[in-house]
């Protein structure tokens, strides 16, 4: 009788771990105005896709590496890329972002503030049986915070940003066991990284220096370090 009722608790604890799935989350934050960076010895954005097609590519890797049904969702910071559609370029960007969505079939979530993006993280998937597995985010930052809309509404500076004194605000727990987390960003391995770990339990790789997305044609659109700069975290 006892070894039937602990083989029974085994077979229950073997099917809860079973139910648990994994999901892969990606950020893109937004490109900066040529209003704003023209006068600059090294403008940021001269286009606006380099935050998206990383992270396109990013999407492939992962559907190439766990299988075209791996639960993908993509997180989208709108505003920035509406105000430079209309103000610069003239076109459909969110058109255009929205076609990757259709394309690889991946769940694409528009956020417009950080506590929509730390609320999806919390709470977008019930995170006793879905577990984020991996969590990259692509666009400006300093040492101490992701910058959704840098030099988008003002000169060189934000007004949507997750700061580094805000990372208590991500549940701990909500993360896989061996979670790959990793800001393709400028400078967050110097600071942000620190406190991140500290918050959630877990690795965050960043950049100690800069990040560089110019010529990704030339890296499989992947950013690279600048020179002098090294992975930290």
């Amino acid at each position: 009788m006892i070894r039937y009722f602990f083989l029974l608790f085994l077979a229950g604890i073997l099917t809860a771990g079973a139910q648990v799935q994994q999901e892969f989350i990606l950020v893109s934050g937004g490109p900066s105005l040529e209003e704003w960076e023209k006068y600059k010895a090294e403008p940021h954005d001269r286009w606006w896709g380099n935050f998206v097609r990383a992270a396109r590519v990013r999407i492939q890797e992962i559907q190439k590496q766990k299988g075209p049904n791996a639960m993908i969702t993509w997180l989208v910071y709108k505003p920035a890329y509406v105000r430079r559609g209309q103000r610069q370029d003239k076109s459909d960007i969110i058109g255009n972002i929205t076609s990757v969505r259709d394309k690889y079939g991946v769940n694409l979530i528009w956020f417009e503030s950080s506590n929509e993006l730390v609320g999806y993280l919390n709470n977008g998937k019930p995170r006793d049986r879905v577990k984020i597995a991996n969590l990259e985010y692509y666009g400006h930052s300093n040492r101490a915070a992701w910058m959704f809309d840098y030099s988008n509404l003002i000169d060189s500076g934000s007004k949507c940003w997750l700061h580094e004194t805000e990372l208590k605000s991500i549940q701990r727990g909500i993360f896989d066991r061996k979670a790959f987390i990793k800001s393709w960003s400028c400078h967050t391995g110097e600071s942000m990284s620190k406190l991140w770990r500290k918050a959630t339990g877990k690795r965050m790789i960043g950049a100690i220096g800069k990040t560089d997305y110019s010529n990704g044609h030339l890296r499989n659109w992947t950013p690279s370090l600048s020179p002098g700069g090294r992975w930290g975290g």
